[in-house]
């Protein structure tokens, strides 16, 4: 063939190329639809009607007469400008790969007939074309014709054999929809020079040059190109601006350089990555079937295939790797939850059992101290009565508590004797000092104090406080009523504030009775104890013997009843020092109360605990009323930092007071082991969490590995295969390439 019949032929081939799919189809259309005699009779078969017509003749649809199976036979007509030995050359390589099943099989040849034909499978579902020319098909089917041409083209470029112009319109679909590559017009063999153009849009850019030499990397990209345009309904580049310039272009030459400028310098295709079940794998596959440069692209078919196999393989295996990793997942799923409802559970059984023995401790040690402050009370109220029962200085009272301070001087002598004897015993025992004592007449007026000092309020009345009269409250001065009365038992006090030393007291009452009349009160012998060293002693004690580290504090609390409301004021706590007690003012210090601080649950609890054994033949109360894990301190108003949060208390009566003995440790601190505990547990679980990740994800990424195509170097070596060695093979064009 001269240059002149192949720049024809090649041009009429480029001006189909636009719309090739849509005018063949319809052509064939309109041939299903002709009705007329076939050419020429071939002998053992029945030509039943035309199916199509083309540049060299006619196809008909035939029967053949043994069998019944459809075949389409193409008659060449057009004999008038016919290179023959290109159309012999076709009707060879067909010859040559009948045995491939992806490829549309020859079944006879009349060469010598009049007019010439060739006879070959007919598929009854038509093109590819056909079936995209309704737009994009799924993923699946996509991948399942791309697989089938791919092995078409690797037997094909293995009988030496290039296509050089697939396309979808040389795709045809048997009854299952199987593809058949067909139309080797344009094919050429391995070891030829002469240049075969395909068609625009799926031609590889360097094969748009007439002097390009065949290559079997022209047939990748067109293999990449129709599985692009499977999956986006178009082929790569294909958009109205480019038609329009390759339409523009006045020549062959020219329209060759338009096109191979727009793959070689537009945007790389990108649609099909936006396509909902493309994967990256699938998508890198066409990318690198569609690279402009011909040394990136894939070296031919059998690489594209082999890629295409290993996707299909590692989608086929995805299951499996997937339920290798979700298995462990939801095994870890499901035992985490019960493990840390079981970590949960110990904890809660080791708090609640801390708690409870920290808590009997507590018990223990208040009833310690309610025994200790109590026998310190019962000292001292024993000492004031032994003092007040003595006939001398109830003689000393009725004579001179009434005389004039100057007519008094026995009685303060005898008084102070007496006071003296007193603190030098409790100096010897090493017991705090009271704060003083004092005595009132029978009518409320103080008649001597020691120690004296200016304040001392000497001849004053003061039958209106709590420690003269009993009432539990003190009387205003000015609405103190005239008729009181001393009390006649022993009386503790209610706090007070010293107008001698300014500090909070409390006092304790006896009365002394006329020595020659029966129970009748003549004067009141009182003794105070500043409130913050009613525990003081205890507290220094308290902290030198624990031997638990733990830090406890001490309080007492008033409990009397008052109207049928218990007042809960704090007496002594381990912060009322004697610098807090001068300065708090009488408004702070009645705020501190357990009422309105503490929950409800414990001030009942108090409550009952203070009505057990109201009488020596009444049983006691039964229930655990002595301890709560719910304290709040009534200090932590003022000093917050040091007394805020959540006590453990327990507490107990003071004898036959109306006091109550507290001892509270921070609850925090008593669950500290298990906090240390829970977070050790929580460190480990968290290690042993990550730690079954790691594993999963280890033998989760060893698995894809050892699935994979491609292996580290390591990996191949561990598996017999040689370090570093790559496996290549010829291409069809004679250069050595990586078969990928």
């Amino acid at each position: 063939m001269d240059q002149s019949t192949s720049d024809e032929v090649q041009s009429s081939v480029l001006a189909d190329t636009l719309n090739q799919d849509s005018d063949s189809i319809q052509r064939s259309r309109d041939m299903s639809d002709l009705a007329g005699e076939a050419p020429a009779v071939v002998p053992g078969y029945r030509i039943l009607k035309p199916i199509g017509e083309g540049k060299y003749g006619s196809v008909w649809l035939a029967r053949e007469q043994n069998t019944g199976k459809h075949v389409a036979i193409k008659f060449y007509t057009h004999r008038r400008g016919v290179d023959w030995s290109l159309l012999g050359r076709e009707v060879e390589k067909l010859a040559v790969l009948y045995t491939s099943r992806n490829i549309v099989g020859l079944l006879a040849v009349g060469w010598d007939h009049d007019p010439p034909y060739y006879v070959m499978e007919y598929l009854e579902n038509g093109s590819l074309a056909a079936k995209l020319a309704n737009g994009p098909i799924s993923v699946s089917d996509s991948v399942r014709i791309a697989t089938r041409i791919s092995q078409a083209l690797v037997h094909a470029h293995g009988s030496g054999i290039l296509h050089c112009d697939l396309k979808p319109a040389n795709i045809l679909l048997d009854q299952d929809f199987e593809p058949r590559l067909c139309d080797f017009g344009q094919s050429r063999l391995a070891d030829e020079h002469s240049h075969a153009l395909g068609t625009l849009f799926y031609m590889a850019p360097e094969q748009a040059d007439l002097k390009a030499v065949p290559d079997a990397r022209w047939d990748v990209y067109a293999l990449g190109a129709l599985l692009y345009h499977m999956l986006t309904g178009s082929p790569p580049y294909r958009t109205p601006e480019n038609e329009q310039r390759l339409s523009d272009a006045a020549t062959l030459e020219d329209r060759l350089t338009v096109y191979r400028h727009i793959v070689r310098t537009d945007p790389k295709p990108s649609a099909h990555r936006r396509i909902i079940r493309v994967d990256q794998q699938l998508a890198e596959i066409v990318d690198r079937c569609l690279i402009a440069d011909p040394s990136k692209r894939f070296p031919n078919a059998q690489a594209v295939l082999d890629r295409i196999v290993a996707r299909e393989r590692f989608r086929a295996r995805r299951p499996l790797i997937l339920l290798g990793l979700i298995l462990p997942l939801l095994l870890l799923f499901c035992i985490v939850p019960i493990a840390v409802e079981t970590m949960n559970d110990a904890v809660r059984t080791t708090q609640e059992n801390l708690t409870r023995r920290a808590l009997e401790s507590d018990v223990l040690s208040v009833n310690l101290l309610a025994d200790s402050i109590n026998r310190e009370i019962e000292d001292r109220r024993h000492e004031l009565e032994t003092l007040a029962a003595v006939k001398d200085l109830r003689e000393a009272v009725a004579e001179y508590a009434t005389k004039p301070l100057a007519e008094r001087e026995p009685l303060l002598k005898q008084l102070d004797q007496l006071k003296h004897l007193n603190d030098q015993r409790l100096t010897e025992l090493g017991r705090l000092l009271d704060a003083s004592w004092f005595l009132l007449d029978a009518s409320g007026v103080q008649r001597w104090r020691s120690p004296s000092s200016p304040h001392s309020n000497l001849d004053h009345n003061l039958s209106r406080h709590d420690f003269y009269h009993g009432g539990g409250f003190d009387y205003s001065e000015e609405d103190t009523p005239p008729d009181l009365v001393p009390v006649d038992h022993f009386w503790i006090s209610i706090p007070f504030k010293s107008s001698t030393t300014n500090m909070w007291v409390v006092a304790l009452s006896v009365p002394v009775f006329d020595p020659h009349k029966d129970r009748v009160v003549i004067g009141l012998l009182c003794r105070t104890l500043t409130l913050g060293n009613l525990i003081k002693d205890y507290q220094k004690d308290w902290q030198s013997k624990e031997s638990d580290g733990i830090d406890r504090k001490l309080a007492i609390v008033d409990g009397r009843q008052l109207d049928e409301k218990y007042d809960w004021q704090l007496l002594a706590h381990a912060w009322m020092n004697d610098a807090k007690l001068g300065k708090i003012p009488e408004a702070d210090f009645k705020k501190l109360k357990l009422a309105g601080i503490v929950r409800d649950d414990v001030i009942h609890d108090l409550e009952e605990l203070m009505r057990q054994n109201r009488k020596p033949d009444d049983p006691p109360i039964e229930g655990e009323f002595d301890r709560t894990r719910h304290y709040i301190d009534p200090v932590s108003q003022f000093d917050a930092e040091a007394y805020g949060g959540k006590w453990l208390a327990a507490f107990s009566r003071v004898g036959k007071t109306k006091w109550v003995a507290v001892v509270q440790e921070r609850k925090d601190a008593a669950l500290r082991p298990v906090e240390e505990l829970q977070a050790r547990m929580m460190t480990s679980a968290f290690g042993g969490v990550l730690l079954v990740f790691a594993l999963v994800a280890a033998s989760w990424w060893l698995l894809i590995v050892l699935l994979s195509e491609r292996s580290p170097r390591w990996l191949r070596f561990w598996r017999g295969g040689a370090a570093g060695a790559g496996t290549t093979t010829l291409s069809l064009t004679g250069k050595a390439a990586d078969s990928a």
